[in-house]
């Protein structure tokens, strides 16, 4: 913040604990009709106002925002950072990396140093190798930290490093959890100054902070590092879609079930890069729970957000979460005097609205690959035996169940049969009611005597350690392990990818008998190929549904009909037997949730357990590179770098690496999970004599770009219509001409020759000593799902220069320029296939030093024939910033040369 006040803004307010200073937004003008979360970002440009960075016109254009009017840049300049493992080490890497640069350069390396407070929190490590046992949560947490012991040494070292870092250890929580019930406080002073909370994160998750009514999403990490260093997120007016919600939940519905609905709708309507903000009569008895579920789906609809504004039902979950008196004091004057407290009289102004009225609301499924795909509980089983056909083909009709054995017990597995069962996911786990239902039915459950399938793996993997204190006060945590739902760990676990292996039988009987089998998992992603490699369908459900399911055993029945099993007499039990109400749900609640249990439990929260304590690491300004590491490499992105810029040129003679179709998504594009033996990056460690059992998965390696490289587009259920036939990452391999300049680059691992069908990785570092550039062809909605800057890392070093897609999700176009790749997009209308491109094809692309936000650009792919097919493709690059950044290589080389030149 500055001490320039052009606007007349600041003024006093006085709070139980002192005299405060604010901004006013309502200096600049009427903003009763704006969007609430349109006010903080006028509050932000307001604030941040020096004439420079954030100009009076920016403040102006904030304030006279429009419903529909003009898109404009503005720059926004949030008050944090959070990261989560995944992402976060791959950011500490790279700002270690910038550090180097910054030297090489004739710069200061204390000048790479975040400037806002910036919170990592270690929650994608932990896995389920062990489960259904008292033991499990120890065995699995001792196994994460020897399989991450060079990761967390690296990430104590950037805790010593750098200023306003600060490291969550393992087995503590999800990050945005720890966010929402911890770490935001939803009116931050600094210097004598009250502002909202606001932040950006490196996962697109981000947004469940929303329902406590703070604005925040999720960014690449390549953004997130920019903006640790300083710098404003430029970014285009939002359209605001407002969504009214009406009535309450019915009996027998949960706030997953809502969320479902509202994924669902939303993403019907389309509602990509745009606000979404809650508003009706409905909220006033909502939980913030529940509007934190709501809200932390917003990448799945779409969203960039989905903000409930502050009320008091905010200040009611903070004082249950124990923050103090003095802040929830601060909270309520300061919303109140500047405009940000939630009025059921004032209706803002909207781009769009949508109303849903929740006791419209039914039990539901989503699945088998996407979330928007949602399936009501009476519909599930027609609709999975339709599924059986897509996925598993006319023979699945007619297959036979296969015989297993396993502990001593035999029993019979089908297509449709439930092999993973996971209550799972900040989306859930971090709501009371959904929990304490889960619980209520297992003890329910086993009071009628009914158990968990035998080829159900079972897990419970809370988001926060309270979650465990309220389950145990209560007497449900022993009903849960009745069930096998025993405690495995604090961390995302089965919702990230982190299912573990499947028992040996299991998986052998699925991979011999070409079985489709199932899992429901309460999380918030089902994508293709994610949550485990032998699982092709997956469903996302409530906590109770979840464990409805792992007692029925299969997706093929209908619950609210059938039977879910038989008690010990042998009579039908039906799951409306052992539902609990919701009176019962709220009344356990009530009793079992206390402010003294956030208290004690974040009342050490960066102290972690004994095997954290214990991790030892190198000290420094400068991190101390080793080659023999599998996990923390020196990127190459600033090696070759110098201060010049070098002007855009055109793009010519690309080859294409991968034609893609809808849907992609950022996990097909650079998949988390444990990849095999055979993928390139198995093949890679094993010649560096890591064994498989070693591997960890792709998420835990993203500080080695060696492992990383290899895995781009080599997800197992990836489809390149460049290599028919095949699933993976594969490609076909067309060569280079003679005429191209050969260059010092990567190697490809094995031999290829024109006309291979052979790995993405292989075929791209060919192309790259030949100096070929390579671009990629997608359908709608291409990098959809998660944050993960990886996908576009991975993307440029791979040599792709441009991405042409009918459409981009709007955190993977982001990441692509701030890679330096180019987004482009079909003409509207058109597609590859429209335009009768097969991938066989060259491509020029006339672009160059003049480029301008949103501008057509020429290209012209030429067949083997020497025929042509010319269109122009709107460029989206989207802001003139964005031009910068893509003139400079990046996001991260601008601000490097900017520091060392300023400096």
């Amino acid at each position: 913040m500055t001490n320039h006040d052009p606007f007349g803004a600041r003024k006093t307010l006085a709070t139980a604990a002192g005299d405060v200073s604010y901004y006013d937004i309502a200096a600049v003008g009427s903003v009763d009709p704006l969007p609430y979360s349109i006010k903080v970002l006028l509050e932000a440009a307001l604030r941040n106002v020096d004439g420079f960075v954030v100009t009076e016109d920016d403040v102006r254009t904030v304030a006279s925002w429009e419903p529909n009017g003009e898109a404009k840049e503005i720059p926004f300049k949030p008050g944090r950072v959070v990261l989560q493992d995944f992402t976060g080490v791959p950011a500490v890497v790279d700002l270690a990396a910038l550090r180097d640069g910054a030297k090489r350069l004739g710069g200061d390396p204390q000048k790479i140093n975040p400037l806002v407070p910036c919170d990592l929190v270690i929650d994608h490590s932990v896995q389920v190798d062990h489960f259904a046992s008292n033991d499990a949560l120890d065995l699995n947490l001792l196994v994460e930290f020897q399989r991450n012991a060079e990761r967390y040494e690296f990430l104590k070292w950037g805790q010593q490093a750098f200023d306003n870092f600060s490291v969550v250890p393992p087995g503590t929580g999800i990050v945005h959890q720890v966010n929402l019930e911890h770490l935001a406080k939803v009116v931050w002073t600094d210097q004598g100054v009250a502002y909202p909370d606001s932040l950006v994160g490196t996962d697109s998750h981000t947004t469940m902070i929303n329902g406590l009514g703070v604005v925040g999403w999720g960014v690449g990490g390549i953004e997130a590092e920019a903006v640790m260093l300083g710098q404003p997120i430029y970014m285009l007016t939002p359209r605001v879609v407002g969504f009214k919600l009406t009535g309450q939940l019915p009996e027998g519905a949960t706030a997953t079930d809502l969320v479902l609905t509202v994924t669902q709708q939303l993403r019907a309507a389309g509602v990509v890069g745009q606000f979404v903000e809650f508003f009706g009569p409905g909220l006033a008895a909502m939980s913030l729970p529940d509007r934190a579920t709501i809200a932390n789906m917003a990448p799945e609809y779409g969203a960039t957000m989905g903000f409930f504004p502050v009320d008091a039902v905010t200040l009611d979950y903070m004082k249950l979460t124990g923050r103090d008196a003095a802040t929830v004091d601060l909270v309520e004057r300061y919303c109140k005097a500047n405009g940000l407290w939630r009025q059921d009289t004032v209706e803002p102004m909207f781009s769009r609205v949508f109303e849903l009225d929740m006791g419209t609301i039914q039990p539901s499924l989503a699945g088998p690959k996407r979330p928007q795909d949602r399936i009501t509980l009476d519909d599930m089983r027609p609709v999975w035996q339709k599924t059986l056909g897509d996925l598993g083909g006319a023979q699945a009709a007619t297959a036979t169940a296969v015989q297993v054995e396993r502990d001593e017990q035999k029993f019979e597995l089908n297509h449709g049969d439930v092999v993973i069962a996971a209550i799972t996911s900040c989306t859930n786990t971090s709501n009371p009611d959904v929990l304490v239902a889960a619980g209520l039915l297992a003890r329910n459950a086993v009071a009628r005597g009914l158990s968990v399938k035998p080829h159900v793996k079972t897990s419970l993997a809370p988001g926060s350690r309270v979650v465990t204190d309220y389950l145990a006060e209560a007497g449900l945590q022993d009903d849960l392990d009745r069930l096998g739902f025993n405690l495995v760990g604090y961390g995302c676990t089965t919702c990230i990818g982190n299912s573990g292996p499947l028992p040996t039988e299991i998986a052998q009987a699925v991979e011999q008998n070409d079985l489709v089998v199932c899992s429901v998992l309460s999380g918030n992603r089902n994508f293709e190929g994610r949550v485990n490699p032998h699982v092709r369908a997956n469903y996302l459900a409530s906590p109770p549904l979840v464990v409805a399911y792992a007692l029925a055993g299969t997706t093929d029945i209908d619950l609210v009909n059938d039977p879910i099993g038989n008690d010990v007499d042998g009579n039908a039990v039906y799951l409306k037997d052992i539902w609990p109400t919701t009176q019962q749900v709220r009344d356990t609640v009530a009793g079992c949730v206390k402010p003294e249990q956030f208290v004690a439990r974040y009342a050490d929260v960066d102290t972690g357990p004994e095997q954290w304590q214990k991790v030892e690491s190198s000290t420094g300004e400068l991190f101390g590179w080793s080659e023999k590491s599998t996990y923390i490499q020196h990127p190459p992105f600033f090696r070759s770098m110098t201060l010049d810029v070098q002007p855009i040129e055109a793009i010519r003679g690309a080859r294409c690496l991968a034609l893609l179709g809808e849907s992609v998504t950022t996990d097909h594009i650079s998949p988390a999970g444990a990849f095999k033996p055979t993928q390139p990056a198995g093949a890679y460690l094993q010649r560096l004599g890591v064994e498989p059992k070693d591997f960890n998965s792709f998420g835990s390696r993203r500080g080695n770009h060696e492992i990383m490289m290899r895995g781009t587009f080599d997800n197992l259920r990836v489809r390149n219509q460049l290599a028919p036939g095949t699933e993976g990452g594969f490609t076909t391999y067309f060569g280079a001409p003679a005429t191209a300049d050969p260059a010092d680059t990567f190697a490809p691992d094995n031999d290829v020759s024109t006309g291979d069908v052979t790995s993405i990785y292989d075929a791209a570092t060919a192309y790259q000593q030949h100096g070929v550039p390579l671009v990629v062809l997608a359908g709608k909605d291409y990098g959809m799902g998660s944050s993960r800057d990886w996908a576009a890392k991975g993307t440029y070093l791979l040599g792709v220069k441009a991405v042409i897609a009918e459409s981009f999700e709007r955190i993977h176009r982001s990441n692509l320029v701030g890679m330096g790749v180019l987004p482009l997009e079909f003409p509207p209308g058109q597609t590859a296939a429209s335009l009768g491109l097969d991938g066989t094809e060259t491509f020029d692309i006339a672009i160059d030093d003049r480029v301008q936000p949103g501008q057509t650009l020429a290209v012209t792919a030429t067949k083997a024939d020497g025929q042509t097919v010319s269109f122009d493709a709107p460029c989206r690059i989207d802001t003139p910033v964005e031009v910068d950044y893509y003139r400079n290589g990046g996001i991260l080389h601008t601000v490097l040369r900017k520091i060392v030149q300023e400096g």
